[in-house]
């Protein structure tokens, strides 16, 4: 891992510089604060780890610099990885990052979430993004979606999640850990009730199959 780590922030801060994907240039923060943040669910979440094993495809939205799906996809090369971003040239250039890291099973996309209809069972997780409250919303499926958010430690401070769990969504896990260098880390994770039709009304709907 410590030898994808160093390809990867060479990457961010060689070739695409330019693009600003990371404000860590240090290895050692890097390693810690990017790559080992992004695969603890993996050893820290019995309930995350068996979300990826019994699901064939992992969607991770707003991926910035690419995490944490890129490390995720490195230690998962049999499953399939599909990244949303709202931007482009983003998007665009974590592609290239994955190609020349060798990650074939890794798809970045510029794709609002909020256009697509879930329509296979799919993992997705949200890390570096904004509140539990504007994402879940947005969600349309007639499967089953098991949903991650990385979050802070303080996170039921600035955070009120009651009513989503009372109408449509489960919560399936509530994982605190601590990440070296930083505050430490809560995992939470979510399952719907039943069908959700998303709350922003588009005239194009994109069915996720067509992207696998």
């Amino acid at each position: 891992m410590k030898e994808f780590a160093e390809k990867y922030l060479n990457l961010l801060t060689g070739e695409f510089a330019g693009i600003n994907l990371t404000r860590i240039t240090s290895p050692e923060e890097f390693y810690q604060k990017q790559i080992v943040d992004s695969v603890l669910p993996l050893t820290e979440s019995k309930v995350f780890k068996n979300a990826l094993e019994t699901t064939k495809v992992i969607v991770d939205v707003g991926f910035g610099g690419g995490f944490p799906i890129l490390p995720l996809a490195y230690l998962n090369p049999d499953k399939k990885f599909i990244g949303f971003e709202a931007r482009a040239k983003k998007a665009l250039v974590v592609q290239k990052i994955a190609d020349i890291l060798g990650l074939k099973n890794a798809s970045l996309k510029h794709q609002r979430l909020e256009t697509v209809d879930f329509d296979v069972d799919t993992v997705i997780t949200f890390k570096g993004v904004g509140k539990v409250s504007e994402y879940l919303p947005l969600l349309r499926t007639s499967k089953n979606l098991y949903v991650f958010f990385y979050k802070g430690p303080n996170f039921y401070e600035l955070e009120d999640i009651d009513d989503m769990l009372e109408a449509n969504w489960e919560l399936i896990e509530e994982k605190s850990y601590d990440v070296p260098g930083t505050e430490g880390r809560m995992l939470l994770g979510f399952k719907n009730r039943k069908v959700l039709r998303g709350t922003i009304q588009t005239e194009k709907i994109l069915k996720f199959s067509s992207l696998l």
